[in-house]
């Protein structure tokens, strides 16, 4: 879809989409995934605990590095199997020039579990 506008929504239909920040509490490699990935347990503040993502930033990130950031997530939609791990959140980027993905996060250390508006 890269280059493509999206289809239209409505704004009701936007508010349904919960995007919540949370810190990265722990990341590890996903090597059993078919694509390169990397396991996140992300907390999202006491209203929503802490919820796994499997997310394909191997180009950019390293797990380690990524343990204390902050990153975007859809956090309504049902969980997802991805292979023997099930993935609870969706952990959102932007692909760069060539293709690899950039976490979406906040200009500033924000509260977890802080909705986006």
């Amino acid at each position: 879809m890269s280059g493509e506008a999206a289809p239209e929504i409505s704004f009701d239909d936007f508010l349904k989409v919960d995007i919540r920040i949370g810190t990265v509490v722990e990341a590890e490699p996903f090597p059993e995934a078919r694509k390169p990935a990397i396991k996140l347990r992300i907390d999202f503040g006491a209203d929503i605990g802490v919820k796994k993502s499997s997310a394909q930033i191997t180009d950019r990130y390293a797990p380690e590095a990524l343990v204390g950031r902050q990153v975007m997530a859809v956090v309504n939609f049902p969980p997802r199997q991805i292979g023997p791990f099930m993935s609870e959140v969706l952990t959102l980027g932007f692909p760069d020039e060539e293709g690899k993905i950039v976490l979406a996060g906040a200009d500033g250390k924000l509260p977890d579990g802080a909705r986006l508006a």
